[in-house]
């Protein structure tokens, strides 16, 4: 038997399947991994609402308790963490990466939920970017993170894209994705690599209808996946942007409010 390769995923619960843990544990799936998971929130939308979102995190010490059982099958091949709740929760995270030595670290600093504009907790978007960003293989926000970790607030170009990915990579990550998807003008789906020297712009045309709910963290666990198998940052982030794609591509509308991702789309393309 082959060797088993192992990837986790430190996130929130998305009932409707198409981010968070779902989102990642199916992904990894897509690439042939084993994945491992811990619980940090759990996030309910409610339809007589509009779908607004309540956002529970779990107590500190479930994640820590969480952590210390996948963790003693030893690091895994490659890791990434979504929503974490609470500060107290990316400091049990940090101490979980920092003791077990675990390298291929995806870090997903995830703010708000789609269709909210407000950071969920300011202050553990502080924690995130002090203490996981120097730990970070990669860090992949999406428009809104990249203006609130480096501090320019709206991005609206690529140059301001480009200016948010050398703040954020002078804060400790090795490589940055900054996620711009359909959100900038025109007529292309923009996200930028950059690895601290060189950019790297990735495009796409964009897809209509966009049924675009969990794109970001399909899009970070597809890397996670890459690294996993053995792919360097830059080719994971190529490959993860045609898995995302492909996954946009094979969206559905689930309700009147959302439209997830199918995470099986790339294989169902190839």
């Amino acid at each position: 038997m082959s060797k088993i390769i192992k990837t986790l995923t430190i996130a929130g619960s998305d009932s409707s399947g198409g981010a968070g843990i779902q989102a990642d544990l199916k992904t990894f799936e897509e690439y042939g991994t084993y994945g491992l998971s811990a619980l940090t929130t759990i996030v309910t939308m409610d339809p007589d609402r509009g779908w607004h979102h309540n956002v529970y995190p779990v107590d500190a010490a479930i994640v820590a308790e969480q952590l210390k059982t996948i963790f003693a099958g030893g690091p895994v091949d490659a890791m990434k963490t979504g929503m974490l709740g609470s500060v107290e929760i990316v400091k049990v995270t940090e101490q979980a990466l920092k003791n077990n030595k675990q390298t291929n670290v995806v870090i997903d600093p995830v703010m708000v939920c789609k269709g909210e504009d407000e950071v969920l907790n300011p202050e553990s978007a502080d924690a995130i970017r002090d203490l996981l960003l120097p730990l970070a293989t990669v860090a992949t926000p999406n428009l809104f993170e990249a203006g609130v970790l480096s501090g320019l607030g709206k991005l609206t170009t690529l140059d301001e894209m480009k200016e948010a990915a050398r703040l954020i990579h002078k804060l400790g990550t090795r490589n940055v994705v900054v996620k711009g998807g359909k959100a900038l003008g025109g007529d292309k789906a923009i996200d930028i690599f950059f690895d601290g020297s060189e950019f790297l712009v990735l495009e796409t045309a964009k897809i209509e209808p966009a049924h675009n709910h969990g794109a970001g963290c399909t899009f970070a666990a597809a890397i996670t996946g890459g690294l996993a198998n053995g792919l360097s940052v830059k080719d994971a982030v190529v490959k993860a942007k045609d898995f995302v794609s492909a996954a946009i591509r094979g969206g559905f509308a689930f309700n009147e409010y959302v439209g997830p991702v199918f995470h099986g789309g790339y294989r169902q393309e190839q």
